[in-house]
């Protein structure tokens, strides 16, 4: 890496919920920013956001928006990064996107820097962050997959409304204040109503009966941990927390396990932080993770459902708009740095 030098970047979608968690991560992170535009809707442009100390006028994203970017970071919805990405691209610009867009595409890689960096390159400028619930999950799995295989997955997500953007951020509140006020909750965003409740349905329901959401987790979980023959299945609920997603993980590992082992293992794993004293009740929660950097895992046991002694079961939690999203696309840019790949 080149010292000192310093990079044009571009955010795509900059007034979002996740937009503005990515200039904010650019700027606690201090990475090495020549210069940044904002891109958003037509609605939003001519808005100021700070980024260092300095407002930056909004701008509207057209087909030239790429020209002299190095580095675009994308979280403007499937149907804008289908359209735009490719423009970017065509401009020698690297494009992170946080939608779903590209993350299936077998030319695109999908990047969770502590897992699988080694699939980032020069030829593939277009680069896909994964599903929030499942960058979390196999950040936990990959130091464990390095001991031993994984054969199977079964996890439970409990994710916040956040994950559904600054509108299910809105609704809660609303539904929130509205029941304490006596009057009467309405439901636009989810499904049904989100306050003291809990929507077992994220995304629309496939042919499978599951959901795109758990369709997601199991194929992204295959591609980034370079692995087809893991079973997985997932169940994605909606719960009426704000930020930081919670997931109940069992698995299944080709050798037998051994606790302190892979207590000292995630212990020590980069991006990991281990919450795991029962005896003092504690253990990792919303509250612990929301705008923390690492993700928390905790409750970790041996299976006593099955006489072997090759399955565990645990707990994770991390913040959906920063490892889940915004973070961890701003570490694949600071490994496109670090790698001279730019």
């Amino acid at each position: 890496m080149e010292k000192n030098k310093q990079y044009n970047l571009a955010v795509v979608g900059a007034t979002g919920a996740v937009g503005r968690e990515m200039i904010k991560m650019l700027e606690i992170r201090q990475f090495p920013v020549k210069s940044i535009k904002f891109f958003a809707s037509s609605h939003s442009v001519g808005k100021k956001l700070k980024f260092n100390n300095k407002e930056i006028r909004v701008e509207l994203l057209d087909k030239n928006s790429g020209q002299d970017i190095d580095i675009a970071l994308f979280s403007a919805g499937a149907k804008i990064s289908k359209i735009f990405a490719p423009y970017f691209v065509s401009k020698n610009c690297y494009v992170i996107d946080n939608s779903s867009a590209w993350r299936m595409d077998s030319n695109v890689p999908l990047i969770v820097p502590e897992v699988n960096s080694n699939f980032l390159n020069k030829k593939n400028k277009l680069i896909a962050n994964p599903n929030c619930s499942t960058i979390q999950m196999v950040v936990v799995l990959k130091p464990i997959y390095d001991i031993t295989k994984i054969k199977r997955i079964i996890v439970s997500t409990y994710q916040a409304v956040s994950g559904a953007g600054q509108t299910g951020i809105k609704e809660l509140s609303e539904q929130i204040n509205a029941w304490s006020n006596g009057k009467k909750l309405v439901n636009d965003k989810f499904q049904y109503q989100i306050a003291f409740n809990l929507i077992p349905h994220i995304d629309v329901f496939t042919d499978n009966g599951y959901t795109k959401e758990e369709m997601k987790m199991v194929n992204e979980t295959k591609k980034i941990l370079n692995d087809d023959n893991i079973q997985i299945s997932a169940t994605c609920v909606r719960v009426p927390v704000f930020r930081a997603h919670s997931e109940s993980v069992w698995i299944e590992t080709e050798k037998n396990l051994d606790l302190k082992q892979i207590k000292n293992v995630l212990s020590k794993s980069v991006g990991v932080c281990l919450i795991d004293n029962p005896k003092l009740n504690k253990y990792p929660m919303p509250i612990i993770a929301e705008n923390k950097q690492n993700t928390f895992v905790g409750r970790l046991r041996k299976d006593i459902s099955i006489n072997k002694n090759n399955a565990l079961t645990f707990w994770i939690v991390s913040d959906n708009l920063l490892k889940g999203a915004a973070l961890n696309a701003v570490q694949i840019a600071e490994k496109l740095v670090s790698m001279n790949l730019v």
